[in-house]
């Protein structure tokens, strides 16, 4: 049975396209089958799966704008490419456009989600790389999903507009995708050795930990990560006792065991 996950938080610099990367991998290394969505027009996780200087002629941004016009959507062949053990749908700068447009459509929160549907049975995993809003291009995946990772750096005003995404997310759930869940939240690039990542992640805990799952795991700050992504790796390929690696492969574990 697949799950489709979102993962969002419109706050920047949370490390949710490097948390997609390494979870698809890990998922991946565990015999699941893998649909890695870019749906962020900075294209960074693109970036980070596609070889350098190849030229991917048809991305999500075309698909969702032939959704848009109503018009037949592309093979799948050409809009879905391969990594290793993983299959990701390319984004582009073109995609900012297509919010743009979304502004405009009635009805268009669930473009997405038709195109990801009849994916379902040819994944275990669909796992969605959001942009940093609340824009249209978030809402298309909260209504795509069947939940949500609100990935989190346990920094000075951390928890900022975490309030503000939960509302939305449940009245996506009110009035759009009534089958959404909160997965959890994951605290990301953590130094538990200083006592302001001590004291925000303790205050994540208690603000939410009664009503949300908190990931057991935390992913440590490492410089391996950025290592990884300068090379198109996972953490674990580019060090496989980097500490920020094993720890996405504790969070891959324990979606398996939350989501089948």
């Amino acid at each position: 049975m697949c799950k489709i996950i979102a993962v969002a938080n419109q706050k920047g610099g949370v490390a949710k396209t490097t948390s997609v990367r390494n979870m698809a991998y890990s998922l991946g290394e565990l015999g699941k089958r893998v649909l890695a969505v870019d749906f962020d027009p900075q294209s960074n996780l693109t970036a980070s799966f596609s070889e350098e200087n190849k030229i991917l002629k048809t991305t999500i941004a075309d698909v969702m704008t032939k959704a848009m016009d109503e018009e037949g959507l592309p093979n799948r062949a050409e809009y879905i490419y391969t990594h290793g053990k993983i299959n990701f749908m390319p984004s582009s700068i073109h995609l900012s456009v297509v919010e743009a447009n979304l502004r405009m459509e009635m009805g268009s929160e669930k473009l997405l989600s038709n195109i990801l549907e009849p994916l379902r049975e040819e994944y275990d995993f669909i796992l969605i790389d959001t942009n940093p809003s609340l824009g249209p291009l978030t809402i298309n995946a909260l209504s795509a999903a069947d939940s949500v990772i609100i990935p989190i750096n346990p920094e000075f005003y951390a928890t900022m507009g975490l309030t503000d995404l939960t509302k939305t997310i449940l009245k996506i759930r009110k009035r759009i995708n009534p089958g959404i869940q909160f997965e959890g939240i994951l605290m990301t690039m953590c130094d538990m050795q200083t006592n302001l990542h001590k004291e925000v992640c303790l205050e994540v805990t208690e603000a939410y930990g009664n009503g949300m799952k908190i990931f057991k795991v935390q992913i440590p700050r490492s410089i391996r990560v950025g290592e990884a992504n300068r090379y198109g790796m996972s953490v674990v390929d580019f060090d496989k006792k980097s500490k920020a690696g094993l720890a996405y492969d504790e969070v891959a574990k324990e979606l398996i065991g939350y989501g089948n």
